[in-house]
């Protein structure tokens, strides 16, 4: 049977938040979205700490990412790059993202993130016809779920090979775990996706229970 590491209650998962080393800028980002109704879509401030960190590891300067929402995960990546990073972003939605602009402009980032409003792949399809497969040293995927397959295919193309490719919620609160014929849209897409990017021979895999569950790629 595996060892069963410890669970996280609502305490002990406060404990784990305030020894997170936030910026200010997160923090006080991440105060003005708690109050939203969709607050749980901004990534976990202990995933920010590890996307922060391994770009700095990595020493990357070109970060692309699906679903920005309030901006966090822009933001902690302009912040780990520093002036030499370049942040593109794809969402579809003004009204989020115009939050997300105020944040990225008080904390002096904004001329270093590109935003486009408009379906992702979209986006990520123009990139790869403008000649920028193999240029970017890390994508973050964190978006409608039905989606996740497509994004990931086009990852593999504009990551460079050692570069990281991110996929957040892959836990969607537990419910990938059981199949019910209930189960919300997109449940069943993520299921199978976790299979196959254990399996996938193209990347080196990593799937940690850190917020709602975040897997962690190199691709290869």
């Amino acid at each position: 049977m595996t060892r069963q590491t410890l669970p996280l209650d609502p305490v002990l998962a406060g404990y784990v938040t305030a020894m997170q080393r936030e910026p200010a800028p997160l923090a006080q980002l991440r105060a003005a979205t708690a109050g939203h109704r969709l607050a749980k879509m901004q990534l976990a401030p202990e995933q920010g700490q590890l996307l922060m960190l391994l770009l700095q590891l990595t020493g990357a300067r070109r970060y692309l990412e699906v679903g920005t929402y309030t901006g966090y995960s822009a933001l902690a990546a302009a912040l780990a790059m520093g002036a030499a990073g370049q942040v593109t972003a794809c969402d579809v939605s003004d009204a989020f993202t115009r939050v997300a602009r105020e944040h990225w402009q008080a904390a002096g980032v904004a001329e270093r993130i590109t935003l486009t409003l408009q379906p992702a792949l979209r986006t990520l399809d123009t990139l790869l016809a403008d000649g920028l497969a193999g240029q970017f040293d890390c994508m973050l995927i964190d978006a409608d779920k039905p989606g996740y397959p497509d994004y990931y295919e086009r990852a593999l193309q504009l990551v460079r090979p050692g570069g990281l490719i991110l996929l957040d919620n892959m836990l969607l609160g537990g419910d990938v775990a059981t199949a019910r014929d209930d189960e919300a849209p997109g449940t069943a897409v993520i299921r199978d996706l976790n299979a196959a990017l254990r399996d996938d021979e193209r990347v080196t895999h990593c799937f940690l229970p850190l917020g709602d569950g975040l897997t962690v790629l190199i691709r290869r």
